[in-house]
């Protein structure tokens, strides 16, 4: 699912935290993300990543992935991303966002 903020007045990582979501860099192929987990576990957890970050606005994109890859050097996962789950932490991330 797609989150854009309109002008937004922090940093995404500022606006993320404030959300409960912490930086996550993949090991495997260095890409940085945002990721908030559901439980003590690494899986499940929301997980975010910037499209766009600009002066302008902030374009998000929000996924659960609900377990690790299923195959070795896959990246594929078991992921959600629509739903009454994902609507709902769209909402909770929105509403968490300092104005």
């Amino acid at each position: 699912m797609n989150i854009s903020i309109p002008q937004p007045a922090y940093q995404p990582v500022v606006l993320l935290r404030a959300a409960g979501y912490a930086p996550f860099r993949d090991p495997k192929t260095g890409e940085g993300s945002f990721v908030r987990r559901l439980g003590t576990e690494f899986y499940p957890r929301f997980h975010i990543y910037v499209i766009k970050d600009t002066d302008d606005v902030l374009d998000l994109t929000l996924h659960l992935d609900q377990r690790r890859p299923s195959y070795t050097g896959s990246r594929a996962h078991n992921g959600e991303y629509d739903g009454p789950q994902i609507e709902a932490e769209r909402t909770r991330i929105l509403s968490r966002i300092p104005q």
